[in-house]
C-alpha cells in the first residue's frame, strides 16, 4: 500500500463538496423550467468549477475537487447512472435530526454493471484539465456499500445477496480502472454505511444476518474492489454519519467497526468525523495499523460557521496521537460543506475560513510545506 506524504492525503485536506453559488442554483432552476439548454447549464457549472479551483489553489489545498458542482446528491447522481440502479421519488425522504430530507433515492432495476459512458469520467477530465499541474484533483465518489441498504436490492432480480455483492465488486472494479484511464490519482470513497454500521441506535439483525456479517461482508466488498489497484492510485474512505443541511442521520463512535474495518480496511487513509460529542473518543484509533493508512482527523466542522481555536485543534490532534503517530495524522473538516445541493448553514466566507484555518493549523503544527506530485 502507497504511504507517501505528498500523494494523499495531505496534512491539509478536505472531504470535497462546497457551498453551491447562487448563480449555480438560478441555472439549475432555469434547466428544469427549460429556459436554458443543458450545455448552457454546463457552461455555468464549468465556470463555477474553475473559480472555486483557483480558491482550493488560493487557500492553499494541495488536493482540490470540482466541489460536486455537477451534482445535486453527493451518492445519488454517481449510483443512478449505473447499469441496473435507477432513480426514483420515494413516500419519504432521509430522516435526520430534526428534518426529513428531500424526496430522492435509488433502486435496482436490473444486472448491476459499470456503465461506460458514465458522465463522471467525462465530468473529470474536464476538471483535470481546470486543475493543471496546479494541485491533486481529487474524485470523490460512493462507496460500494452504499448499495446496500435494505431498500435497494430487489430479490427478484437478485434472489442471492451473494450474487448481488459478485456484481457490485465488479461492478466498483471496472468504475476504478476508468476512472484512472481517466487520470484519477485521488480516489475517496464516501460511505454512510459503514459508520452507520457503527451507530448502536440502528439495527442490523434481521434474522438471517447480524450487525458482524454486515461488517464483515462491508470489508470484503472495499478490499475486493481494491484488489487489482495500481500502486500510484490513492485510494481514501470517508466515514460520514450524515450531513444534511447543517444536521446530521446518527450518532455513536467507531468502536463496533475499529476492530474489522478500521484495523483491516485496505485504504490509504481514513477521512473520520470528530467534530462533536456523537463522535465518541479517539480510542477507537488504536485499532489502525501503525505505518498503515493515515488518519484524516475531521476536528473543523463544516455544519457550522463560527471558526475553531487553533491551539484547541492542535490539542485534539495531540490527544489523537496518543492512540495512532502523529506522523499518520492529517487534518480536514468533518464534512463536506454541500453534500447535496442544499449546503450546510453557513456562507461562503466562512466556508473558506474554515479551509484556510485547517492549511495553517497543518502547517503550524507539522511544519509541513508538502510538495505536489501527480
Amino acid at each position: 500500500m502507497t504511504n507517501l506524504l505528498n500523494k494523499g492525503p495531505f496534512r491539509a485536506d478536505h472531504v470535497g463538496s462546497l457551498l453551491r453559488p447562487e448563480s449555480l442554483h438560478k441555472a439549475r432552476r432555469e434547466y428544469k423550467e427549460g429556459t436554458i439548454t443543458s450545455d448552457e447549464l454546463r457552461a455555468v457549472e464549468t465556470a463555477e468549477i474553475k473559480r472555486i479551483v483557483d480558491k482550493q489553489v488560493e487557500v492553499g489545498l494541495k488536493a482540490v475537487t470540482d466541489g460536486e458542482f455537477r451534482r445535486t446528491w453527493w451518492h445519488l447522481d454517481f449510483l443512478e447512472h449505473l447499469n441496473g440502479i435507477e432513480g426514483y421519488v420515494p413516500e419519504t425522504g432521509y430522516k435526520f435530526d430534526g428534518v426529513e430530507t428531500e424526496r430522492y433515492n435509488i433502486r435496482n432495476n436490473g444486472k448491476i454493471s459499470f456503465n461506460p459512458n458514465h458522465p463522471f469520467i467525462e465530468d473529470f477530465k474536464v476538471f483535470t484539465e481546470i486543475v493543471g499541474d496546479r494541485a491533486v484533483a481529487k474524485q470523490t465518489i460512493p462507496s460500494p456499500n452504499q448499495l446496500f441498504y435494505s431498500t435497494i436490492r430487489d430479490e427478484s432480480i437478485y434472489p442471492n445477496l451473494e450474487d448481488f455483492t459478485k456484481d457490485v465488486i465488479q461492478t466498483y472494479r471496472d468504475a476504478i480502472k476508468a476512472f484512472y484511464d481517466a487520470g484519477v490519482r485521488y480516489l475517496q470513497l464516501d460511505d454512510v454505511y459503514i459508520a452507520r454500521l457503527s451507530s448502536p441506535e440502528h439495527i442490523f439483525n434481521d434474522g438471517e444476518y447480524s450487525r458482524e456479517h454486515w461488517i464483515e461482508l462491508a470489508l470484503f466488498v472495499i478490499n475486493s474492489i481494491l484488489e487489482d489497484k495500481p500502486e500510484d492510485l490513492i485510494v481514501t474512505t470517508h466515514l460520514c454519519r450524515g450531513n444534511y443541511q447543517s444536521t446530521w442521520a446518527f450518532e455513536g463512535s467507531y468502536s463496533l467497526i475499529a476492530p474489522t474495518l478500521l484495523a483491516k480496511e485496505k485504504v490509504d487513509g481514513f477521512f473520520l468525523e470528530y467534530d462533536d460529542e456523537r463522535s465518541g473518543d479517539f480510542k477507537p484509533l488504536e485499532h489502525i495499523p501503525h505505518d498503515g493508512a493515515k488518519v484524516v482527523l475531521g476536528v473543523v466542522t463544516s455544519k457550522f460557521g463560527e471558526l475553531e481555536d487553533k491551539e484547541a485543534l492542535k490539542s485534539r490532534i495531540l490527544d489523537a496521537a496518543n492512540h495512532v503517530p502523529l506522523e499518520q495524522i492529517c487534518l480536514s473538516p468533518q464534512c463536506g460543506f454541500a453534500s447535496t445541493h442544499h449546503g450546510n448553514k453557513l456562507t461562503e466566507e466562512q466556508q473558506w475560513a474554515k479551509l484556510r484555518l485547517v492549511v495553517e493549523v497543518a502547517e503550524e503544527l507539522w511544519n509541513a510545506k508538502e510538495p505536489v506530485t501527480k
